[in-house]
């Protein structure tokens, strides 16, 4: 398979330098989601993915035929990021005794992460641009449904001849269905990591409904084809993350009630934790599609923080170990760790957890600027479902760790964030935006 992920590599990067930057994003996002990163090209003791590639000819394009990297203006938040990977370094270099491995995997997450992140803050320079991505966006999501759904129904993979060639990836066993359907993953790696792609992507492209009134419905239709890709996967953490981004969305018209809104969720939250014996993310459990599965999230969470788990590593994490935390579980020999925040203290301790806490925080705060610094009823929209958008993820990674595809996405969404209190002074117009009286 190499042959053809060199072949598919070379035609998507070579692609990059005839389309305007902003679709190279799109053409970046294509062969993320459209074939398997675990197909890679190794090269020595590295593994290189096509979007890997491809992200490094967008880089090389901008450098030679744009001025875009020597307009570079850094914010705060691009410099939270920085220093967020510097701690992990940090970390890891006294957790992990095979320092070389440690920093080669760095290496893999920082072309994952931080490039996909800093393409958009280059790109990324006006409203039309923004909303072009968008439709690029739905332009992947719908046909990406489609293939889904037909995994869903069927249980036939399309790409299950490639699990044989995978860098780092091993299937023992199909994924059990639910409900009488499969569930969907098609290129992914795991169906939880195929429906977060939806239930992060399909809230931000909410967005457009506002833009361009003869387009609605199209745009409608593939928001709607992005609830059937998380239905697919049939999985809690993307179905949570749907969710709770809908509802965010749909409160817009009672956005100025947040304050009372948080409030009383607290509030809720600390009635629990008197009044019960439990702390208050066990009754939440019940409201997913398979409530076994969420009780042990929440045990997970009880055990690490409450019951010793992080005893003698709160500072920098057990590097790549097991904590063995799974024996007190339930009994079992390995603890997988279904909380993405977790997952970071556990790894790289409070010293890697407090600074990812601070990008999150950074990156809500430019929404923030942004959506004051608005000028019409269509921009205050489009930043309220990215952060919609950015909610529901956020809410999602307590029951999910992000890995593959969606964390290239979610950095990428990062990447939005910083840029949208500079797109709202930009003089290029929406497509269609409707003045505050």
């Amino acid at each position: 398979m190499e042959s053809v992920t060199l072949s598919i590599a070379v035609i998507v990067s070579l692609s990059v330098f005839l389309v305007r930057p902003v679709w190279s994003l799109v053409l970046y996002c294509a062969v993320l989601v459209y074939y398997p990163t675990y197909l890679t090209l190794k090269v020595g003791s590295f593994d290189f993915s096509v979007p890997r590639i491809v992200i490094i000819a967008i880089f090389a394009n901008l450098f030679l035929r744009t001025a875009l990297l020597r307009q570079f203006k850094s914010i705060w938040l691009d410099k939270a990021l920085i220093f967020y990977f510097v701690a992990q370094i940090f970390s890891g270099t006294m957790t992990n005794p095979s320092l070389g491995a440690f920093l080669e995997n760095r290496a893999g997450a920082i072309s994952d992460v931080v490039l996909p992140y800093f393409a958009v803050r280059l790109i990324i320079t006006d409203r039309t641009q923004y909303l072009s991505l968008l439709r690029g966006f739905l332009l992947l999501v719908a046909p990406l449904a489609c293939l889904g759904l037909y995994e869903s129904i069927t249980g036939h993979c399309l790409f299950a001849f490639a699990r044989e060639f995978a860098a780092w990836q091993s299937w023992q066993k199909p994924y059990e269905g639910r409900f009488g359907f499969h569930r969907a993953y098609f290129a992914f790696s795991q169906p939880i990591m195929f429906g977060m792609f939806f239930a992060i992507v399909g809230p931000m492209c909410a967005g457009l409904l506002r833009q361009r009134r003869k387009a609605t419905l199209i745009y409608a239709a593939g928001i709607a084809m992005a609830a059937v890709g998380v239905f697919s996967s049939m999985s809690n953490g993307p179905l949570v993350g749907a969710i709770l981004a809908a509802a965010f969305i749909l409160a817009y018209p009672y956005k100025r009630l947040w304050k009372p809104a948080v409030a009383t969720f607290l509030l809720m939250c600390l009635l629990v934790e008197v009044i019960s014996n439990r702390h208050f993310y066990f009754p939440l459990t019940r409201f997913t599609f398979n409530p076994s599965t969420a009780w042990y999230r929440a045990k997970l969470l009880d055990v690490a923080l409450f019951e010793g788990g992080m005893s003698g590593h709160w500072l920098t994490g057990y590097g790549q170990g097991d904590p063995g935390w799974g024996a007190k579980i339930d009994g079992r020999s390995t603890v997988d760790i279904v909380n993405h925040y977790l997952l970071i203290l556990y790894k790289f301790g409070l010293a890697g957890l407090v600074p990812y806490m601070v990008v999150l925080a950074a990156a809500a705060r430019r929404l923030a600027d942004a959506f004051k610094a608005s000028t019409s009823k269509a921009d205050q929209w489009l930043i309220w479902c990215l952060a919609g958008a950015f909610f529901g993820v956020l809410c999602a990674m307590f029951s999910v760790s992000l890995f593959g595809q969606p964390v290239n996405v979610f950095y990428m969404i990062l990447g939005l964030c910083a840029v949208m209190p500079e797109l709202q002074t930009k003089p290029v117009p929406f497509l269609y935006s409707t003045a505050k009286k």
